[in-house]
């Protein structure tokens, strides 16, 4: 078990872009909070999935009970039609 902000890097690391971890009503969930699971993959999920499938298949499987905010290079947002190759790309012109 870890903290949000460490399983925030954990994130980063494995899939090139941030995410702000909420509860379910939209509010944020603090970086020290402990007793998260760990991000547990090794490889990015492909870049032809949109982030609505990583947030059911990847971040909601992991972290059942809360919900997520996928963020783009420049801090906002991203819908869930985006493909994370555009999310990922986004990091690389900020």
């Amino acid at each position: 078990m870890t903290t949000v902000k460490n399983a925030q890097r954990q994130i980063r690391r494995c899939e090139g872009f941030d995410v702000r971890f909420c509860y379910s009503d939209g509010k944020d969930v603090r970086d020290d909070k402990q007793s998260i699971p760990a991000y547990g993959y090794e490889r990015a999920a492909s870049e032809n999935e949109t982030v609505k499938w990583w947030r059911e298949n990847r971040f909601g499987k992991r972290y059942a009970g809360y919900e997520c905010e996928v963020l783009d290079g420049n801090g906002k947002v991203c819908h869930g039609g985006m493909l994370l190759r555009t999310v990922r790309e986004s990091y690389g012109k900020s």
